[in-house]
């Protein structure tokens, strides 16, 4: 298991945080999503298949990119 904190710029309400919430839970091996729309992050945590890769380039197809 795994677990990483993502600053994401575009943010800005419980709304976006609960968007990158649903489309996250959809990739296969995501566990947890929590976010923070005051900080501008969220906290990924998963396993196997997911990978780091696929989780960022998941939040750019919505418009959430993470910042390196």
């Amino acid at each position: 298991m795994e677990t990483r904190k993502f600053a994401v710029p575009n943010i800005s309400c419980s709304h976006c945080v609960m968007t990158i919430q649903r489309e996250l839970s959809e990739v296969e091996g995501v566990k947890k999503v929590e976010g923070d729309p005051a900080a501008k992050e969220i906290t990924v945590e998963w396993e196997n298949p997911a990978t780091l890769e696929k989780i960022k380039s998941t939040l750019e197809e919505i418009n959430y990119p993470a910042a390196d």
